[in-house]
């Protein structure tokens, strides 16, 4: 797995968008990181109180993995960023049909 910078991610995320496309799908995961690399042991140092939480975002295409680690002070940034990336590449869905009103008053 790469951990990339955020622009760089960003910019490594289109063309995993691209890429899947034509055939395959992106797979994205988001989840809270303290920034610890090793588990904590179970017995000495006490936990941390308080610690500086990040996000860790992972992406998927087939057997390339990317990842990135935003900080607290950049997510609004990378967020705004990031929707507009999802806006502009997940073009591909298709709408879903609605009932028609008279149809679901008969039922």
């Amino acid at each position: 797995m790469v951990l990339l910078g955020n622009d760089e991610f960003l910019a490594e995320l289109t063309k995993l968008f691209q890429k899947a496309r034509v055939a395959g799908s992106v797979t994205m995961t988001m989840k809270r990181y303290d920034g610890r690399t090793k588990p904590t042991p179970r017995d000495g140092t006490p936990a941390v109180k308080n610690p500086n939480y990040k996000c860790l975002l992972r992406a998927q295409h087939k057997s390339k993995k990317i990842s990135t680690v935003v900080e607290q002070r950049d997510v609004e940034k990378f967020t705004t960023a990031y929707s507009n990336l999802l806006k502009t590449s997940v073009n591909g869905l298709k709408r879903l049909k609605k009932p028609k009103k008279k149809a679901m008053a008969t039922q």
